[in-house]
Formats: structure tokens, C-alpha cells, sequence
């Protein structure tokens, strides 16, 4: 394994839609745990390719002593509202009130290309949103709505 390094909002790779992984070999398991291991040294929440200069459908989350790949993720079904302070590790220091939806059911791939599925709640919820964001060309302060994001 091995930490890669995390791209900021300067860099257009961000504003990219990621394609679908085909693939589920050694090179994407490798980049699952490069993933891994950058996102535990940032003590970040979650982290999508994109953010590491990969154009590729997938993310890693870590949250409650849990760990998710989660590989061409397709929101299903979202439910509720939930407003509060989101922050992303290619916006360093920058935190702002985000609505998403409080319920998110997504289905998924894992590294070896079995299909999955899940249902996440509150923050939870709100973590596999802003990472399947970043795979589209999203970022968090896109949601700010003519409101300048505090730096």
C-alpha cells in the first residue's frame, strides 16, 4: 500500500464524471488500499478517485469502526432532509451547512464485482452522497447557492 496525494479544487480532474470500472483486478485492489491508506493518514471520512487523479466510479468511506468500497455506486432512493456541516479533504479547512437527504439507499460493487447494496442513515448518508458527488464533477460548496464559501 501506499498514501497518494490528495488533488485540491484547483485541479480540474475534479470537475470530471469518472467512468465505470470494469476491471476488478489487482491494479483496482491496489488503488482501494492506496485509498484506504490515504484516507486513515488525512483522517478524512471518505474519499472518491477523482481526488486522487483517477477518473474511476469508486470511493472508500471509514466511519464507526466500519470500512466501505464502494465501486459504480447508483443512488436509488433517497428520502428526508438533514442540514449540517460538511467539509472535504480537496477544500482543506473549509466547512459549510449542507442539506442532503437524511436516508440514502445505494447500490453498489465490491472490489471483486458483487453486486451490494445498503441503506445509510444521518451522517452516514451523508458521506456516501458527497462521495458519489465527486464522481459526477460535484463538490460540496456547489450547493452553496450564490453564497461565497468561508475560507
Amino acid at each position: 500500500m501506499a498514501t497518494r496525494k490528495i488533488i485540491t479544487q484547483e485541479n480540474e480532474i475534479l470537475r470530471k464524471i469518472s467512468k465505470p470500472i470494469k476491471n476488478f483486478d489487482e491494479d483496482l485492489w491496489e488503488l482501494l488500499d492506496d485509498m484506504k491508506e490515504t484516507l486513515e493518514k488525512s483522517n478524512g471520512v471518505g474519499l472518491a478517485c477523482p481526488q486522487v487523479g483517477v477518473l474511476k466510479r469508486a470511493f472508500v468511506i471509514s466511519l464507526n469502526n466500519a470500512y466501505f468500497e464502494v465501486i459504480n455506486p447508483k443512488i436509488v432512493k433517497t428520502s428526508g432532509k438533514n442540514v449540517a456541516q460538511e467539509g472535504c479533504l480537496s477544500i482543506p479547512n473549509v466547512y459549510e451547512e449542507i442539506e442532503r437527504p437524511n436516508v440514502v439507499t445505494i447500490d453498489f460493487e465490491d472490489r471483486y464485482g458483487n453486486p451490494m447494496s445498503i441503506t445509510a442513515t444521518d451522517f452516514m448518508a451523508r458521506a456516501f452522497c458527497h462521495e458519489n458527488d465527486h464522481l459526477n464533477g460535484i463538490l460540496f460548496i456547489d450547493y452553496l447557492k450564490n453564497k461565497p464559501f468561508k475560507k
